[in-house]
């Protein structure tokens, strides 16, 4: 009898231990049980994310911890991790399977959720979270409560050196809801993903209000009225093609340039001559600052970040000659582009996160100011609001700002301005930058002449246009060297692209310390 034949009976044989590693694979990868109608399960929606065939798989053996009775749970404890591409370029991600314990969180799972953050770590490789879980698992005590801590310590850890993006495609409550919350974006379905600490049972048990699952933290009131989610997906699939798109804006991590494209062709003359006629003649009529963004970067595409949440500012990721670049930009069509505490905030963090990975800053200018009102300032806009400001003022990145219309008081301060550290400043000669508009200001600085005059319609005329004339412009600005050149719009895209080649290899030092102590 041959060696060969020796070892290959039985099931101690090569065949037997083979057909033995097949059928616990085949265990493995099955469904813990019935899935939702309609829902993918946690590796098909790996294979949906990553490109075909790029999937490996790590802690598929992983048991949980043996219970009293002695029994193991199943393999992979509710949890799917592994690595792969997305456009070729590597990433960690990990699937919770909703079919093993509702996909909640018990010490295995954790330990193979925190083992590929850490991979990702080492590799610097952005790292993608699948969420679709019932929070700590009850059974296992604190030793699921631990994990969560685990984690959330591995995302802050993240924090700034890898992109972390969460997507939400079932519920993610309690304990679980804090991990998407602290990673850089949050992609939740339309009608089929909810978000919150304490759910609806819960809420009405303990302060007898009735509320659904839905208008709590479903994706469209996470989307819209708590900005906790980033973007709102229609199904599944849209969720994933959204991840891969963000994806191709952003640089694996914090040491390594983002990447870059073939450059777009540059704009028809008449695509930038469109710009001279886009702002109207009379100062309170509303335009789209998105007709302005599109004549300006790469084939008119913007990414927008959190676009239903505090829609009087537009945060959005784009390309120009083939680079990414973050833009901050006032909505006119929204409140006047006016800064509250919902923009200001959802803006503080967005240039943030672009100083964090390199990404330039490009902003557009045309705001009235900060927002005024009993409400606001009870609800703390000096501090929320000065977010801006050290965001701005703390980002080292190549900054380029263009002045469109209004740039009034603190919203001039604050919407990258040179003091506040932009390298390049460039105003349109539609742009008023003043302390206040030229109404409030007269009503300020001649209250006794028009209450002393024959005629106030005719002098507060008079004086608006004096006004108008001397301080509603921006060459005041430009004669302090406050704004480098004041440009025609329809030479905007160029004069944008001469200022970031320039700023290519932009060195910003800054003093040695700890972190500094934003207003939170």
């Amino acid at each position: 009898m041959t060696q060969e034949a020796t070892t290959s009976r039985g099931p101690d044989g090569t065949a037997g231990r083979l057909a033995g590693l097949e059928s616990r694979r085949a265990r493995a990868v099955a469904p813990g049980g019935p899935r939702r109608r309609g829902e993918y399960g946690a590796r098909e929606r790996i294979n949906l994310l990553l490109d075909v065939g790029s999937f490996t798989e790590t802690g598929l053996f992983v048991r949980g911890r043996p219970t009293g009775d002695g029994s193991r749970g199943p393999y992979g404890d509710g949890v799917v991790t592994g690595y792969g591409t997305v456009d070729g370029r590597p990433v960690c991600v990990f699937a919770q399977d909703p079919t093993v314990f509702g996909g909640s969180m018990g010490e295995a799972f954790g330990e193979k959720t925190i083992a590929l953050m850490d991979l990702a770590l080492k590799t610097g490789c952005p790292v993608v979270g699948l969420n679709d879980g019932g929070g700590a698992r009850i059974q296992e005590g604190v030793a699921s409560l631990a994990l969560y801590a685990e984690l959330v310590r591995r995302n802050v850890k993240a924090s700034g050196v890898i992109p972390q993006i969460s997507v939400v495609l079932g519920p993610c409550a309690g304990g679980a809801a804090y991990s998407p919350a602290i990673t850089d974006f949050t992609v939740m379905v339309d009608g089929a993903s909810h978000m919150f600490v304490t759910g609806p049972d819960v809420i009405e048990a303990v302060t007898g209000e009735r509320t659904s699952a839905e208008e709590l933290g479903g994706a469209r009131a996470s989307n819209t009225v708590n900005g906790n989610a980033h973007f709102l997906a229609a199904d599944e699939a849209d969720a994933l093609d959204t991840v891969r798109d963000l994806l191709s804006y952003l640089p694996a991590n914090n040491l390594e340039p983002p990447p870059r494209y073939a450059p777009a062709e540059a704009p028809g003359a008449a695509d930038g001559a469109r710009l001279d006629a886009v702002v109207p003649d009379r100062l309170g009529q509303a335009y789209d600052m998105r007709d302005i963004l599109r004549a300006v970067v790469d084939n008119g595409e913007l990414l927008e970040i959190q676009e239903l949440f505090a829609p009087n500012i537009i945060c959005a990721l784009a390309l120009v000659e083939g680079s990414p670049v973050g833009v901050v930009a006032n909505q006119p069509l929204h409140r006047a582009g006016v800064l509250d505490i919902d923009a200001s905030e959802k803006a503080a963090r967005f240039v943030r996160f672009c100083d964090a990975f390199g990404i330039p800053l490009l902003t557009f200018a045309d705001v009235p100011g900060y927002l005024s009102g009993v409400r606001q300032e009870q609800a703390g806009i000096i501090r929320r609001g000065a977010k801006l400001l050290y965001a701005y003022a703390e980002a080292t990145v190549p900054k380029v700002t263009v002045v469109v219309r209004k740039a009034y008081g603190g919203g001039y301060a604050v919407m990258g301005s040179k003091h506040l550290g932009a390298d390049v400043n460039l105003a349109w000669p539609t742009a008023r930058i003043a302390v206040m508009g030229a109404e409030g200001a007269v009503g300020v600085l001649h209250r006794r002449e028009l209450a002393a005059a024959a005629d106030p319609d005719a002098l507060r005329a008079r004086l608006v246009a004096a006004y108008e004339s001397t301080y509603g412009t921006p060459y005041l600005a430009a004669e302090r060297g406050y704004v480098d050149a004041v440009i025609t719009p329809r030479d905007t895209r160029p004069q944008i692209c001469r200022a970031l080649r320039a700023l290519r290899g932009k060195r910003a030092p800054m003093p040695e310390r700890r972190h500094g102590n934003i207003p939170l």
